[in-house]
């Protein structure tokens, strides 16, 4: 075959029209092999002699897209010193654009021969049976794509309502999406999931892992997947089992005409990306691309133990952020989702361990550095999931300015507010408020806080409203996995049960809890079903059931459709109304006599520090004052709005509130009731009484310049 020298750069494979140039970085590696494979596997190997400040580099003419590929880099295989390069396993190209196949599970796979575990570690000679026809193979991609007048929708941070979603199960059992297509990108961009979304009212899809990911072998044995995807293997590439169409480059053209449609929508499309470890796992996984290629380059090691991996994410292992190779992967990488795919933001899994130079997080580290500086990717929305596993590791509101976060501080005090707890109103109004505790002293904006009562990870909605314990049976761990302190309350049953009591009342703290999220200041994020009802039986680990366990069911009773007409007006009244997304901290500035903001006990008097530190009080008034917005629109234009009356009753029975007097409003008006005794269209004059139900809130309202 004929070769060229080829260029160092871009890494991977670059598909030009007419031939493709491969580039792979090994700092280590002593020769390079690049393997192209035949269907039916039959392996042309091509000496890869041109090498540029270590990265290795050839340009085949001919070779176009759906050219399967990888490498054999030979090189040391010293675990005690940290290399484990073997030439006997095919491996996956870090920058691989599209990925076919999947893991059997061989024996091949690893490095190490499975009759003597501890080679894993203290071995000099690699185990040499070949991964060919075990392993996933990397596929030339065509990178043109027909994105016509696509322009990215960029809502400001402000007004997005972000959408958690599993291409999977928000698509496997929608009755209008076609058999085919279900659980594929290509249903995801169905119509019919697409007007469920903008009907909704959401503004942003949040992509749970699409990068190419693995199930563990562990699992596999159980015969169960890792369906969630937190297990990237390949940072460019989507992932082959969404895709509808094939899987030889056929994956990119479905994605990009997914986003398209979004775009198309008004909806931005957001990814949740787990660059913080790989699939490799530990010492004692898989050798399939990044281990085999330069794994001291790549992962953190254990100082002065180079044969173990540092490990910070509860998986084996931890990228090493203060690499070079590390660094330019993930921009690369971040680059390539945003200018090639058309992404609009991240969610960043474990973003404490990216954080992570050396030991510490660190705040200023070369990772932030630069993003940054980077003129595209500081320009989209960043979110972190501000923890890991690791010492310090919880860094709720310690990351810089561009960075927004899941506020996991917000959804633990609104899940204690809403089953009871007490000493709740002081971090109540925090969160309420766009926590500006955490955010406001490095200068960032109630958008910084990413609001969430549930996510992927955890109870869904209605199990929220049903369950005290975790019920994780089916994952085959004897229980033991996931959180076991879930802030939950199952309304005095556990389980489903027939009580029309006990129904309602979970009714009734499902449209509690969302409708909370929507009147908080701060990015809200739903997670998907929960608009639904949707249910795991208690799952709150539901990681591995790739099942209805887990897949969205749009058979509604008219419970569950009462449920997602309460979630569409509740997002409705928070896009309608500026007062519920301010872009700044309430400050105390105000109309007359009336701030911003004003806490109200039961009789419609300002709250004081006893009312405050109650151990027992359940209740509050909030007003929230529309006159007083004190912020500027898009074109220097001041913004008024209406004002708004919360009524928040988490006691457990009926209380009588009085609504405060003239100067707050001479009348209001009833817009929202999650118990549905006080009738939309209501209207009360000031200092009326309102019986509000237990465990209940009732929004009211009243146009802006008609205080007393």
């Amino acid at each position: 075959m004929q070769t060229w020298p080829g260029r160092s750069y871009p890494l991977g494979a670059t598909f030009d029209g007419t031939g493709t140039n491969f580039a792979l970085y090994s700092s280590v590696a002593e020769r390079v092999e690049l393997c192209l494979l035949a269907d039916d596997d039959t392996e042309t190997r091509i000496s890869v002699t041109e090498t540029d400040a270590h990265v290795w580099h050839v340009y085949l003419p001919g070779v176009g897209p759906g050219t399967r590929y990888g490498y054999r880099v030979h090189g040391p295989y010293d675990p005690a010193s940290g290399h484990r390069c073997n030439p006997a396993k095919l491996l996956l190209d870090p920058y691989a654009k599209a990925v076919d196949g999947d893991l059997d599970g061989d024996p091949s796979l690893f490095s190490y021969p499975f009759s003597d575990v501890d080679q894993a570690t203290t071995g000099t000679k690699p185990e040499p049976s070949d991964s060919l026809g075990h392993t996933m193979v990397s596929v030339v991609v065509n990178p043109f794509f027909d994105w016509g007048h696509d322009r990215p929708p960029a809502t400001p941070y402000h007004e997005t309502v972000i959408y958690e979603a599993h291409v999977k199960g928000l698509t496997m059992r929608h009755p209008d999406v076609p058999d085919e297509l279900r659980g594929t990108y290509a249903g995801l961009a169905h119509p019919a999931v697409i007007e469920h979304l903008t009907k909704l009212g959401v503004t942003a899809i949040e992509l749970m892992p699409v990068h190419q990911f693995v199930t563990d072998p562990s699992l596999a044995a159980k015969g169960l997947t890792n369906y969630w995807g937190y297990n990237t293997i390949g940072f460019f590439a989507p992932h082959n089992g969404y895709a509808g169409y094939g899987r030889r480059g056929e994956q990119v053209m479905e994605f990009k005409a997914m986003v398209k449609a979004m775009h198309q929508a008004g909806i931005e499309v957001l990814l949740d990306v787990v660059y913080n470890h790989t699939a490799e796992g530990n010492q004692l996984g898989p050798t399939l691309s990044f281990r085999g290629i330069d794994n001291a380059a790549y992962y953190r090691l254990v100082d002065g133990d180079e044969a173990h991996y540092f490990d910070t994410t509860g998986t084996g292992n931890s990228l090493l952020m203060r690499s070079p190779a590390v660094l330019q992967l993930i921009m690369d990488s971040l680059r390539y989702w945003v200018e090639e795919m058309h992404v609009d933001g991240f969610r960043f899994d474990l973003a404490a361990t990216l954080a992570r130079q050396f030991h510490e997080v660190d705040r200023l580290s070369a990772f932030f550095d630069i993003v940054h500086q980077d003129p595209v990717i500081s320009q989209v929305k960043l979110i972190a999931e501000p923890w890991d596993l690791g010492d310090g590791g919880y860094q709720v509101g310690g990351f810089p300015s561009l960075w927004t976060e899941w506020n996991g501080r917000y959804r633990d005090t609104v899940r204690d507010f809403w089953r009871g707890e007490p000493s709740t109103l002081p971090e109540l109004a925090s969160r309420l408020t766009g926590s500006s505790d955490l955010y406001e002293h490095s200068g960032r904006m109630p958008s910084a806080s990413i609001n969430f009562v549930t996510a992927h990870d955890g109870f869904t909605l209605a199990d929220l409203t049903s369950f005290n314990e975790k019920h994780n049976d089916a994952n085959g761990e004897d229980n033991k996995d996931g959180e076991s302190h879930n802030r939950s309350w199952n309304c005095g049953v556990e389980g489903p049960t027939d009580d029309p009591e006990i129904r309602e009342l979970r009714a009734r703290q499902r449209r509690n809890l969302l409708v909370t999220l929507m009147l908080s200041q701060g990015v809200p994020m739903i997670a998907h079903g929960d608009e639904l009802g949707r249910t795991q039986q208690g799952n709150n680990n539901a990681y591995c059931q790739d099942n209805e366990l887990s897949w969205m069911d749009w058979e509604l009773d008219d419970e569950r459709a009462a449920l997602l007409e309460f979630a569409r007006q509740a997002v409705r009244l928070r896009r309608d109304h500026p007062i519920l997304h301010r872009r700044r901290f309430f400050d105390g500035s105000g109309t007359d006599e009336l701030g911003d903001i004003e806490w109200l006990d039961l009789t419609g008097a300002r709250m004081d520090d006893t009312d405050w530190h109650q151990s027992y009080a359940r209740t509050v008034a909030v007003f929230l004052n529309g006159d007083a917005i004190s912020e500027t629109g898009v074109r220097g234009e001041a913004v008024v709005d209406d004002s708004f009356l919360l009524l928040l009753n988490a006691h457990s029975g009926a209380l009588d509130f009085t609504l405060p007097p003239g100067a707050y409003g001479k009348a209001w008006t009833v817009v929202l009731d999650t118990d549905g005794s006080a009738e939309p269209g209501t209207v009360l004059d000031a200092g009326t009484g309102l019986t509000v139900t237990g465990h209940s809130v009732v929004v009211l309202t009243r146009p802006s310049g008609t205080p007393g």
